[in-house]
């Protein structure tokens, strides 16, 4: 099987020595034991190549993606590996007193740090961020550097992501600010395999089903921050 991540912790992320870990990346390569003598390989991607990747053929499954009705149209998702909330990432101190994508929009010079192709793009939006305060990045690092060199007031993804990112540099003098829930519910997200891999579906569906609350399963995800109600959601 050939899994493709983005380095953004505690999803995925590459230690000092190059070896792939992440509660995402942990379940997949667990996945991958359960369906018998295939090899695990991974492959490092940018968000952007993530799903036209799965159409050439070039890896087997993606990373956990937020589950779309746009995205569905392109690949299959497994059953949900997790349900997030969003959050902004701030500078220290956060001077501009953001506390979401409404505050943002309100906000008259407030700019606006997305990745590109991610959902919260359009939440943004949607909560009435001008399209013209909206800077789109390739990369979680990319994004996190923009908001701490003050290029960004704010950079828009999952909480967790960034609570991960923020805590690996102690040093970035960035902080997190959860986004409300009037403005956005916890979203599910998923695996994602290609459009005609109806057998791989069904075998990874499975292995899901068995692993998803199990103890194996939920001292892995406490080790990456998950709860017990972070993984009832999802049962």
């Amino acid at each position: 099987m050939k899994f493709a991540y983005l380095q953004e912790s505690p999803f995925c992320f590459t230690d000092a020595a190059g070896n792939l870990g992440g509660c995402d990346a942990v379940l997949a390569e667990k996945i991958c034991q359960m369906l018998g003598p295939e090899d695990f390989s991974s492959i490092e991607a940018e968000f952007a190549e993530l799903l036209p990747g799965l159409a050439e053929g070039r890896w087997d499954m993606t990373t956990g993606l937020f589950i779309s009705e746009e995205r569905s149209k392109l690949v299959n998702f497994t059953r949900p590996i997790w349900s997030l909330p969003d959050g902004l990432m701030v500078v220290k101190g956060n001077p501009l007193e953001l506390n979401g994508y409404s505050s943002v929009a309100r906000h008259p010079s407030a700019v606006l740090a997305v990745i590109s192709g991610q959902i919260q793009h359009q939440t943004a939006l949607q909560n009435g961020v001008p399209p013209q305060r909206v800077r789109i990045f390739a990369t979680q690092a990319e994004a996190a550097e923009a908001v701490a060199a003050g290029r960004a007031d704010a950079y828009a993804s999952v909480a967790m992501a960034h609570r991960g990112y923020v805590n690996a540099r102690p040093g970035a003098l960035l902080d997190v600010i959860d986004v409300p829930v009037s403005e956005r519910l916890p979203a599910a997200g998923a695996f994602a395999l290609a459009k005609g891999n109806d057998a791989l579906r069904r075998r990874v569906h499975q292995c899901l089903g068995d692993l998803l609350g199990s103890a194996w399963h939920r001292e892995m995800m406490g080790q990456h921050g998950f709860s017990d109600s972070d993984i009832d959601r999802l049962l």
